[in-house]
């Protein structure tokens, strides 16, 4: 259900089939979700061969807690933020998810990371828990300065930082105009340069960000992420099976059945980063993607500018990223705009993996291999 804001509270090759449709269609974020999709959800010959409507649990529920994270809430300003804390087993480390998704995209690298950090795992604005007045701005200075006061209230020291595409955004400002809050900061593929506008229309994410533009300006949906699949239903009946969007609809109804004032999980994807981002749509506040599709996201927020500011070491990790024929970008950043972000750096590294987008995900342990030697070098 689409959430009432108020104040109380990817250098791959392209291959055929399925995967550059399902890369298209996913992109709806910065990023967040052009890659998603890419080669999760098997390809069927038609609706049969879906999985059925199973009740389903993803194990790593159990696992999260069992590595002693609690979940939190805490009014910053304007924000009731929701947020997952881990024992303090080290640095505070925050973690800042991709667009669409929510702290539990984490789920998969978050008990080791236990072991080595204090780790708060941050929902911002417009995304999962976490809440906003129906004013508040969706821009990268105004959550940026609440995320900076969420770690001078609740943290009280310097954090390291990583955050995954608009989440690499945030962490990018942070470690930007906020030095004195971060001791580091692993860039995990963000949209750097490529989601300022007017470079964002050359972009396959510009595509899917009219989703957002038009619930919000347009049609004001009550509920986002049913809306979202009969947006695409046209690329599902296509691409997938005739029944598909039904069975996706009905997944979903099922499990609000079932599973009342829960997030959305659905047994019918088969893989968990398909169903992590279906989980984040069902929480999604889609006023954060029109903001990009419209420019104002990054309004104030130049990011050549910001990047030259920052001080602390800090690492950019690029994932797979193609240029369609017509010279789309199909991928969080080009190589040349990877390598002009690492130029203003005036303390950064840059490693390339054979990863998607959400590379925490997609090779949880390459990316803990990376964040872990990053982060601890003395440790490794």
């Amino acid at each position: 259900m689409l959430k009432t804001h108020i104040p109380s509270h990817c250098t791959e090759q392209p291959t055929t089939g399925m995967r550059p449709a399902w890369k298209q269609l996913a992109a709806i974020g910065v990023l967040a979700s052009q890659a998603l999709f890419a080669g999760h959800l098997q390809a069927a010959e038609d609706a049969r061969s879906l999985p059925s409507l199973q009740p389903f649990a993803d194990p790593y529920h159990d696992l999260v807690a069992d590595a002693g994270y609690v979940e939190k809430t805490a009014q910053i300003n304007d924000v009731t933020f929701s947020y997952v804390e881990g024992p303090d087993n080290g640095p505070p480390l925050v973690l800042l998810h991709a667009q669409l998704m929510d702290w539990f995209s984490y789920s998969r690298v978050m008990p080791e990371l236990a072991e080595h950090f204090h780790v708060f795992n941050i929902d911002y604005p417009g995304h999962g828990e976490t809440t906003t007045p129906a004013t508040y701005p969706m821009n990268a200075n105004r959550i940026g300065t609440d995320l900076a006061a969420f770690i001078d209230s609740k943290i009280g020291e310097p954090v390291h930082v990583t955050g995954n595409s608009s989440g690499g955004l945030l962490a990018t400002w942070l470690a930007a105009y906020r030095p004195d809050l971060v001791t580091s900061a692993l860039l995990e593929d963000p949209p750097l340069f490529s989601s300022e506008y007017p470079r964002i229309t050359e972009t396959i994410a510009y595509r899917a960000f009219r989703t957002s533009h038009t619930a919000v300006t347009v049609d004001h949906p009550s509920d986002f992420l049913l809306y979202w699949i009969d947006a695409n239903g046209d690329f599902f009946r296509n691409n997938i099976g005739p029944g598909t969007p039904f069975l996706l609809t009905q997944a979903v109804k099922m499990r609000r059945l079932t599973h009342p004032n829960q997030p959305v999980e659905v047994g019918i994807l088969r893989d968990d980063t398909i169903r992590l981002l279906v989980r984040g749509l069902d929480m999604y506040d889609p006023r954060f993607g029109a903001a990009f599709y419209d420019g104002s996201w990054n309004a104030g927020f130049d990011h050549a500018t910001a990047l030259a500011q920052i001080s602390a070491p800090t690492l950019l990790m690029h994932a797979n990223t193609t240029i369609m024929e017509d010279g789309t970008l199909n991928g969080a950043m080009s190589q040349d705009e990877a390598d002009l972000a690492v130029s203003l750096l005036q303390n950064g590294s840059y490693v390339q993996v054979a990863a998607d987008h959400v590379v925490h995900l997609d090779d949880p342990q390459e990316f803990l291999r990376i964040a872990l030697a990053f982060f601890l070098p003395t440790q490794q």
